[in-house]
């Protein structure tokens, strides 16, 4: 229609229970096929349990990208979301904050954890955010996903940090609880045993990656998530000024939660900068 304002999209993820939505140009395509859908998609449905992309949407609807996507499990309230996030900014209320936590228990009891975990450790359970902004690019060019706080907050300490001629780069950022079940069952099939991996990596729903506030930290040439960070110019100048951009270290040594020291993992306060 002439004179009608085109329908602003905002640049984040969509995440539901079991299916994430990502913006128009941040997933690669995998095939020919995928690559020509890709090219006119505003965004990309794809499983959050093994990564695969089911559809396309694009202006003249949602195209397959995998087989029988229709009736994939969460598929309605991913289409049902999608609409409320393009609509315009008057027609829907605010996303909800937060996803139930209904799977999440089916999830911890596939691995054998139950609640007596988060009674020893201390480790409160951490749901994921309806939606994330898209925050640059990690270390590894992946889409870098915080909550909307959290990604202000990382972009200003970056910038502060480059100031005194310090780099801060992204290892990781928002995690799902299907994909740090996906790192327990990696490990697993290694051959080591939930307890050992509990030491290292918290059980799924009680990361602080899952509230997209949490992030690992690195720096160029230092080797990603390994104590040795500790030693770089990166963690003295996060020691130094990482609270004045409500950045805290989660897991020091001794930590109460039985998580091995983690100089790297740093986590945002909401109401701090950025908020």
């Amino acid at each position: 229609m002439r004179g009608q304002l085109p329908v602003p999209i905002r640049t984040s993820l969509i995440n539901t229970p079991h299916i994430e939505l990502w913006p128009h140009g941040l997933l690669p395509a995998r095939s020919n096929h995928d690559a020509r859908l890709l090219a006119h998609a505003h965004h990309v449905l794809r499983r959050k349990h093994d990564g695969r992309y089911l559809a396309a949407a694009t202006p003249a609807g949602l195209k397959p990208l995998l087989h029988g996507w229709q009736r994939e499990p969460g598929i309605d309230a991913a289409i049902a979301a999608l609409a409320e996030h393009r609509a315009p900014p008057a027609a829907f209320a605010s996303p909800a904050p937060e996803l139930p936590l209904d799977r999440l228990h089916r999830l911890l009891d596939a691995l054998g954890i139950d609640d007596g975990y988060g009674r020893d450790t201390g480790l409160p359970l951490v749901a994921e955010p309806a939606e994330l902004a898209f925050a640059g690019f990690d270390r590894y060019r992946r889409a870098l996903w915080l909550r909307h706080g959290a990604a202000r907050a990382w972009s200003h300490m970056q910038e502060s940090a480059l100031a005194d001629d310090v780099v801060l780069e992204a290892v990781s950022g928002y995690r799902s609880h299907d994909y740090q079940r996906g790192i327990f069952q990696r490990k697993l099939a290694r051959g080591q045993t939930v307890s050992q991996i509990l030491t290292v990596n918290a059980a799924p729903g009680y990361s602080e990656h899952h509230s997209g506030c949490a992030l690992d930290i690195g720096t160029p040439g230092e080797p990603p998530a390994e104590e040795s960070f500790e030693q770089t110019g990166a963690f003295a100048w996060l020691t130094a000024h990482a609270a004045d951009h409500g950045f805290r270290m989660s897991y020091p040594r001794d930590n109460p939660h039985g998580i091995v020291y983690e100089p790297w993992h740093w986590c945002w306060t909401a109401g701090a900068d950025g908020a």
